[in-house]
């Protein structure tokens, strides 16, 4: 049985889960709402203020299924009650961010500024040399954090670049002389 797939989600006050035709699931809660067709071959139901995650059978695609179906939705709920947020830190003489409306705009050591629009439903926020990124999709906060640090990764030398607050990056020692 799979270990994660068999908790039960609990559904806080304020959230209200919604399964439709074909596993559409539907989650409202304080933040917003948030929307996902899941598989249909699993069986998802609410009893007493719980969502339960079942699988048909114990085929090797419905065992991969349930516990991504159970993630799924519970990152829903997690996301419409607390949001997700995702830190990034830019290191580097020179480099900096600042917000203008909803764009992003970096200097990165480029010849030009690299400007980046804020996607629907994600905010983003600059503090100091710090960028935060919210919202209550856990996967476009990670996809549009993920954009912005390919704008320049950091380098293995000093460190320069754009990397997660919790991220560590191995340093390599530079050139050595004769």
């Amino acid at each position: 049985m799979s270990r994660i797939g068999k908790l039960p989600i609990a559904i806080p006050s304020g959230v209200e889960v919604k399964i439709g035709e074909g596993n559409l699931v539907t989650v409202k809660g304080p933040k917003g709402t948030l929307e996902r067709k899941l598989s249909p071959e699993m069986l998802i139901t609410i009893e007493d203020n719980q969502v339960i995650v079942k699988r048909p059978s114990d085929l090797k695609k419905h065992k991969a299924l349930h516990g991504l179906t159970r993630t799924l939705v519970n990152n829903m709920v997690e996301g419409v009650t607390n949001g997700f947020t995702k830190e990034l830190e830019i290191n580097g003489v020179g480099y900096r961010a600042q917000k203008q409306g909803k764009k992003l705009v970096l200097s990165l050591g480029y010849s030009h500024p690299v400007e980046m629009e804020d996607p629907e439903g994600i905010e983003s926020t600059v503090e100091g040399n710090k960028i935060i990124v919210k919202g209550i999709n856990k996967e476009k906060v990670g996809q549009y954090a993920a954009e912005i640090r390919a704008k320049r990764p950091p380098e293995p030398y000093k460190g320069k670049g754009i990397k997660y607050v919790d991220e560590v990056i191995r340093r390599k020692e530079g050139k050595t002389g004769k």
